[in-house]
């Protein structure tokens, strides 16, 4: 991607909420500012994600990968060509009952039951593939595109390309419930691109305002007056920009207050959810992943480019044991709120331009984690799996009713039409309108991007 001199003057800005700098400073001197919208290399036709994060593991078996397989093997050891160096027990078949649905019969079980009734909305991926079974490098995989080295978050690089429709807001919000994920912010940082890219995270566990975005009322001072305080500020900024080199320590505080005065109204007004018709609010469920659901829908209703919803701070579905019933309870806990977004999505006429993402880091094992070889059906569960799992797309400009690619019969490794990561970012990267060789920043001397070296575009989920 072309890069310009106003590009330059926001690297290495710092991190974080007080860093999301806003436009009207730079218009002052001149400079457009970091969120305002810029076009794509080609038309796309997504304008904005929703990345629904599944944080742990999802089990692809036990979800949106049936397989009959392993209810004739239970009990027996998998084929020695299906084993890996992880120690795992006898083939354990999947407690859910699957059925075919929609137009399209894609075989969905019941812990999705609600989401099922969108089959034909929705692309799943079924051959998708990382490098290891380890949670903080796919984590960082699935985020960043990188396994350890410090890159940028796909919802930074997308923010970047194509900046945001509201100067107000932060263009990139993660609602991670609880506190802080594994490796922290690291999941949606902006590394080398400017730091006004980078994700805010937001806790929505907390229901009151001044809780979830710290510091957003400020009950000291009148808005009139910190208008004028702002003024003052930018007026001495200039005059320091004149006569000094870039000082990004100073860049960063002025756009800290720009944001701070500018939340003060557009957040107190998207995050109050009272403002949502009873029957909204009831088709979302009044539950912490509801509300959630509902928060996100209206962040991408005021123009927020990317919203990320993570399924706890922890990890729920790293499902080392008790699949039957710790698999049921997290579908009851996400089924509807997903369900109802995408009815809600629809029904504004947004789906087809606003693109959901569904999955985790990496799938799990078709056979019983080992520590629990023995024991019975209702405490067994199963173990981390690079190997092959499932993710799905839905709206954006996704093919809705597919299935893309297969895992082996018991759904141990990706087969038929492999999918890894970095194949998956360059997918989503063409749905927004990019060209992922093409999207690039220059950092110490080389053009980085999202997918490395690495990714194809898989054609068999556009439609």
């Amino acid at each position: 991607m072309n890069k310009h001199n106003r590009r330059e003057l926001f690297r290495r800005v710092g991190a974080g909420m007080g860093l999301l700098g806003m436009a009207s400073v730079f218009e002052q001197s001149g400079l457009a500012g970091p969120y305002t919208p810029r076009k794509p290399h080609f038309a796309g036709k997504a304008k904005r994600v929703i990345h629904i994060f599944a944080n742990g593991g999802p089990s692809h078996m036990d979800t949106f990968d049936y397989k009959p397989s392993l209810q004739k093997y239970a009990g027996q050891p998998l084929p020695v060509h299906l084993r890996t160096e992880r120690r795992t027990g006898t083939a354990l078949p999947s407690p859910f009952t699957f059925k075919k649905y929609g137009k399209s019969g894609t075989e969905i079980s019941d812990v999705f039951a609600k989401v099922a009734e969108h089959a034909d909305d929705l692309c799943v991926i079924r051959s998708m593939h990382t490098e290891v079974p380890n949670h903080e490098p796919s984590l960082m995989m699935m985020n960043c595109g990188a396994q350890q080295l410090s890159r940028p978050s796909f919802g930074s690089w997308v923010v970047y390309g194509l900046g945001s429709e509201n100067q107000n807001l932060p263009g990139f919000i993660s609602l991670c419930p609880g506190g802080l994920p594994i490796r922290g912010a690291q999941n949606w940082k902006s590394a080398f691109l400017p730091g006004a890219y980078q994700g805010t995270h937001i806790d929505t566990r907390e229901t009151e305002l001044d809780k979830l975005v710290e510091n957003v009322q400020n009950r000291l001072t009148r808005r009139e007056e910190q208008q004028k305080q702002l003024e003052l500020l930018a007026a001495m900024n200039r005059e320091y920009q004149q006569t000094r080199a870039e000082d990004e320590a100073l860049e960063s505080r002025v756009q800290s207050f720009e944001l701070a005065f500018r939340m003060q109204m557009e957040a107190e007004d998207v995050f109050d959810l009272t403002k949502e018709p009873q029957h909204i609010r009831d088709l979302y469920g009044d539950t912490l992943h509801g509300r959630q659901m509902l928060m996100a829908r209206r962040l991408l209703e005021k123009g927020v480019r990317v919203v990320q919803v993570w399924h706890g701070a922890g990890q729920p579905w790293d499902t080392h044991d008790n699949i039957a019933g710790r698999v049921k309870q997290l579908g009851q806990e996400s089924d509807q709120p997903i369900a109802a977004l995408i009815t809600d999505l629809k029904q504004r006429g947004m789906l087809d331009d606003t693109l959901i993402v569904w999955g985790g880091e990496f799938g799990r094992t078709p056979v019983v984690e080992l520590p629990a070889f023995g024991s019975n059906a209702g405490t067994a569960g199963r173990d981390h799996n690079s190997y092959g799992f499932s993710v799905w797309l839905a709206g954006g400009g996704a093919k809705g009713g597919t299935v893309h690619g297969a895992t082996d019969e018991f759904g141990f490794r990706s087969e038929v039409d492999r999918v890894h990561v970095h194949d998956l970012h360059a997918t989503l990267l063409h749905l927004l309108g990019f060209d992922h060789e093409k999207f690039t920043f220059r950092y110490a001397g080389r053009d980085f991007r999202l997918t490395d070296v690495h990714g194809h575009v898989v054609k068999g989920v556009l439609a």
